[in-house]
């Protein structure tokens, strides 16, 4: 299901959220991830989508290699190339060898996964020992289905809050993320991503929530009070 509405819906994330188009890519994932990546070697981009994250990191004469289970996304990738090499292969059962790749990557991909344990498992085996993974991620606390703004007019003085959804029901939503486009999205919490990485010897080390950026708050006036919930976490995580 979610491998199908990814091919559908290729165009659609490629018109709105690459070349420029959005601005949490353009402001902050982006930019990121170029501060991030910086010890070189072979590069993994898990669930690369149509490329632009796997283009970033091989202007740094980088290996890039970018997998994803849509052909839609995958020849995309490859028609827009630099340099990189993209191949069609879910992050359950990715086509390398053990101890291959010196950084893994996968941004905003996760919470599209059922199979949470077995892709960590991959991207473990894929790494070499002290490899490191960034993992970027909807903010599985702040960001929970069901999640957003509440104006409570029955209070006195009337208040405005964020409430947070059914954060630790873990479940599997169908969002219409613009009209006529659903995806589907796997919601758990944040000790199941965690505990998933720390039993596939990858470590956390250091831990990001960045505030969304200003382009995002501009196009967005409705999320504008919300400027102190972040929408993005990071983790960077070593391989033991």
């Amino acid at each position: 299901m979610i491998q199908d509405s990814w091919e559908q819906h290729s165009n659609w994330w490629q018109r709105e959220f690459t070349r420029g188009a959005d601005p949490e890519y353009e402001e902050q994932i982006l930019p990121l991830l170029t501060d991030l990546v910086v010890e070189g070697g072979r590069v993994l981009d898990v669930g690369c989508g149509e490329g632009q994250v796997a283009r970033l990191l091989s202007s740094n004469s980088t290996k890039v290699f970018g997998v994803d289970p849509a052909w839609s996304q995958v020849s995309e990738a490859a028609r827009r190339s630099t340099r990189e090499v993209y191949g069609q292969a879910s992050a359950t059962a990715l086509p390398f060898a053990a101890e291959v790749f010196d950084t893994a990557v996968a941004c905003l991909v996760f919470e599209h996964i059922t199979a949470l344990r077995q892709a960590i498992m991959e991207v473990s085996r894929v790494l070499v020992q002290g490899g490191k993974f960034i993992f970027l991620l909807n903010h599985p606390l702040l960001q929970t289905p069901g999640s957003g703004w509440v104006d409570d007019h029955m209070s006195d003085p009337p208040t405005h809050y964020w409430r947070v959804g059914h954060y630790l029901v873990e479940q599997e939503t169908v969002e219409e993320v613009q009209l006529g486009v659903h995806i589907p999205f796997v919601h758990r919490p944040l000790s199941e991503y965690v505990n998933a990485l720390s039993e596939n010897d990858l470590q956390l080390e250091r831990m990001l929530e960045p505030s969304p950026p200003a382009g995002f708050l501009e196009r967005n006036a409705s999320y504008r009070a919300a400027a102190h919930i972040p929408r993005l976490l990071v983790l960077i995580c070593r391989k033991r």
